[in-house]
């Protein structure tokens, strides 16, 4: 019965790798929310054949690899036709479980090198990582190669082994770490980093167009991560525990995120929350089968510290642009996580009186996997930058890959995205615009003005009011202004900032130095009322002694049309019928 349900071929071992691959729209959701709208496509676009083209050539070439079987071309580019009429003797089990794991390694990258690389660059290395870094590494790990004996071969039989169960080193530093090396070679977006005269460099805050997709994303990620860590479980024991700890560490450490963006900027963070959802579960990976109720929170508490600390560092210090936060979640918290099986595991770590050869074995395997990640990928990356090119254009990237890539207007209907931002002092982005002298700019056509005390349809003078307020102070205002005979109003909701700025708000522990704030904008137009009236009433419900209470703009008014019945001034402006 227990290989029925947990076997290579079990139900479990099937819906976990099911839950697996569901991972992936967690993936594109986290990734398109936290960058602009004008890419959500392109996002969604990469995020979908990263699986379908490492389905390829993960049957052609990775699995052989990963598994030391045959695959399609085996090692040396000869056809085994056999594999396409039974597979070659494959488990069938193993290779559906191991590419979904294949394709999760992959999709990191996307993230991090997000808004400014070619498609075509993105397809060829998300193959490469998938037919040969990926698996070869992975081998190491569990096909059986020098990594599963690495604790016996320094240490003598009966010495603890690498233990990496779901994959925090094999997959997510990886990921992370081939991330951190792509995001270096393709260089920021655009206005991201501006150098000052000074010589210092500014970093300008890029805010994701959705948050909600973001919140989405790791919403599915957290559920997916359940088969990630559980699927390889040995029973129903193994199971539950692996759920327990994998709960803990990723509750804890979304907590502690919180709390220290909360001390840290007086706020908590939510998108750095979010992160920190995804540190504790990238930590806990490692260890989740082999760590008690302690060790998880532990691992969750730091993990969700540090990738505030990395993230951070990565951007402010080091000024590598990661959009998503890829680098501090996977790499620097999938490292982590390894070496803390050596001091976290409740049979060999250190603080459970195992000693120090467990952590010597962990310490080992990653820099080991780290060191071909690194060597591989930028290979990879540099062949690919010499010959294909991995930046698209400056005028692509201002447009969004959405339309220059895929010839997709937008990824929301009639949504229109917003303009895009040139940060001040941005050289590139100069260089982009001005570029139509303005001798040859097409002439405006102007109306002719009304000609000086031209009569208007009633003598009765005409007045707009425009009053600019908050939003939480909209519905007193309509009833005062109801309540002193004001018949019709425009409402619309707007953003804006005054003298101050709207205030220092921070994005991901940047400084964000305009925060447009929603705001209320309620044009009236009155003949009969008197002006005094309406100023004083708005100024009665609206005053609270503080900054943003909001603004009133009175102008003339020439005249008023009514469009249904023509006419004008005061009598438009009466809709009784």
């Amino acid at each position: 019965m227990g290989e029925l349900i947990f076997g290579s071929t079990g139900v479990w071992f099937m819906m976990g790798a099911a839950l697996v691959f569901f991972m992936q729209a967690g993936f594109a959701m986290v990734e398109s929310g936290f960058t602009r709208a004008k890419n959500a496509g392109n996002i969604i676009m990469k995020n979908l054949m990263d699986f379908c083209v490492g389905t390829v050539v993960f049957v052609f070439l990775g699995a052989g690899l990963l598994l030391g079987e045959d695959a399609l071309f085996g090692l040396i580019g000869i056809p085994n036709l056999d594999l396409f009429k039974d597979f070659g003797g494959y488990d069938w089990g193993n290779f559906v479980f191991n590419l979904v794991f294949c394709a999760t390694a992959a999709t990191i990258v996307s993230g991090a090198m997000a808004e400014r690389t070619k498609f075509s660059s993105y397809l060829i290395y998300s193959a490469v990582i998938s037919a040969v870094v990926y698996p070869i590494e992975a081998h190491w790990v569990w096909g059986g190669g020098w990594l599963t004996r690495l604790g016996a071969n320094l240490f003598g039989e009966g010495a603890p082994e690498y233990v990496d169960f779901a994959g925090s080193s094999a997959i997510h530093m990886v990921g992370g770490l081939s991330a951190l090396i792509g995001a270096i070679i393709l260089g920021p977006r655009i206005g991201k980093y501006v150098k000052n005269k000074d010589g210092s460099v500014k970093v300008n805050a890029i805010p994701g167009h959705s948050i909600t997709l973001g919140a989405l994303g790791v919403f599915i990620l957290w559920f997916g991560w359940y088969g990630f860590n559980g699927a390889a479980a040995a029973d129903s024991t193994s199971l539950a525990q692996i759920f327990g700890t994998t709960t803990l560490a990723a509750g804890v450490a979304t907590c502690s995120t919180m709390i220290f963006t909360w001390v840290k900027n007086g706020k908590p963070d939510v998108s750095m929350t979010l992160n920190g959802s995804l540190a504790g579960l990238v930590a806990i990976t490692a260890g989740c089968a082999n760590v008690d109720a302690l060790g998880a929170i532990i691992i969750g508490l730091i993990s969700g510290i540090l990738v505030v600390v990395a993230v951070e560092v990565i951007d402010l210090k080091f000024h590598i642009d990661d959009p998503v936060g890829a680098v501090a979640v996977h790499c620097v918290n999938g490292m982590f996580g390894t070496i803390a099986v050596g001091l976290f595991d409740y049979n060999d770590g250190v603080f459970y009186g195992g000693g120090f050869k467990l952590l010597a074995i962990q310490t080992i395997g990653v820099l080991a996997i780290a060191l071909w990640t690194v060597v591989t990928m930028t290979i990879t990356f540099k062949i690919i930058e010499k010959t294909n090119g991995l930046r698209v254009s400056k005028e692509e990237e201002i447009k969004g890959l959405d339309s220059t890539e895929h010839g997709l207007i937008n990824a929301y209907a009639d949504f229109a995205c917003a303009v895009e931002h040139l940060y001040d002092g941005d050289e590139e982005a100069a260089e982009i615009t001005g570029s139509v002298p303005v001798d040859e700019a097409v002439p405006v056509q102007l109306a002719s003005a009304p000609a000086p005390n031209t009569a208007v349809a009633s003598d009765v003078k005409m007045t707009k009011i425009e009053i600019i307020c908050k939003q939480n102070r909209f519905e007193a205002l309509k009833n005062a202004m109801t309540g002193i005979g004001i018949t019709g109003m425009t409402v619309t909701n707007v953003l804006g900032f005054g003298t101050q700025g709207g205030g220092k708000e921070r994005y991901r522990g940047v400084e964000v130095e305009v925060n447009l704030l929603p705001k209320i904008q309620v044009e009236i137009v009155v003949c009969k009322v008197p002006v005094k009236t309406v100023i004083d009433t708005a100024k009665k419900v609206l005053y609270t002694g503080n900054i943003g209470d909001g603004k009133i703009f009175v102008y003339d008014v020439e005249n008023v049309i009514k469009v249904r019945t023509g006419e004008e001034g005061y009598d438009a402006l009466q809709d009784v019928e």
